[in-house]
């Protein structure tokens, strides 16, 4: 069994925050792999299951605990399937990084992501693979919870819209190979198409 959890705030009006980049790609996975959507009130989490080309169970994930208790679900979600901390690959946004880059890492510390120092504090470990989805911080100044529970600027969203795609793209090869360099060449260096630079393939 594999687990992806996508992080983020349940509710309308968080819909397309920055917050919600992890929610948005699982739900892009979910479409892709014809996977419906149910609440385990069990473990307070938005579920989907498929299967994946080899064969192994793939568990789609949306805690619903809101963002900085996502562990209070995912390990005990887990623990009731027999996985380990490698068998998760969590999916969030990152102040950090420009709006629509991504960094994918085979594990490390939080960052200074409440979801994520969540979810290592519930599993007592930080050895699990992660795709960080950049949002930046806003305009200088700008309350960093305000900036990520509001509206990006239209170019912004542009750039954290065309990643959605591409994040699940590397979540699905990311399964399917393990993190190999190629992977971490390619995704980590991906960027954004603006108006002077076209999509690249």
């Amino acid at each position: 069994m594999k687990l992806i959890a996508g992080l983020g705030n349940p509710g309308r009006d968080y819909g397309r925050t920055p917050h919600n980049a992890g929610f948005r790609v699982a739900d892009l996975l979910a479409e892709r792999l014809r996977a419906e959507w149910k609440v385990s009130r069990s473990f307070n989490t938005a579920l989907a299951q498929a299967r994946l080309e080899s064969g192994e169970t793939l568990l789609l994930a949306k805690p619903l605990t809101y963002m900085n208790r996502s562990g209070d679900a995912l390990a005990p979600l887990l623990r009731y399937y027999n996985g380990t901390p490698g068998d998760l690959l969590v999916i969030l946004d990152d102040v950090n990084l420009p709006p629509g880059r991504l960094r994918i890492r085979p594990n490390g510390t939080a960052g200074g992501h409440n979801g994520l120092t969540s979810i290592i504090q519930s599993l007592g470990s930080y050895e699990f693979p992660r795709i960080r989805l950049g949002v930046g911080r806003g305009a200088p100044g700008k309350d960093l919870a305000n900036h990520v529970l509001g509206l990006l600027p239209p170019d912004d969203q542009a750039a954290l819209d065309a990643a959605i795609p591409v994040a699940a793209d590397a979540a699905l090869e990311l399964l399917q190979t393990g993190i190999t360099q190629d992977l971490l060449t390619r995704f980590n260096s991906w960027l954004p198409p603006t108006s002077e630079t076209p999509s690249q393939p």
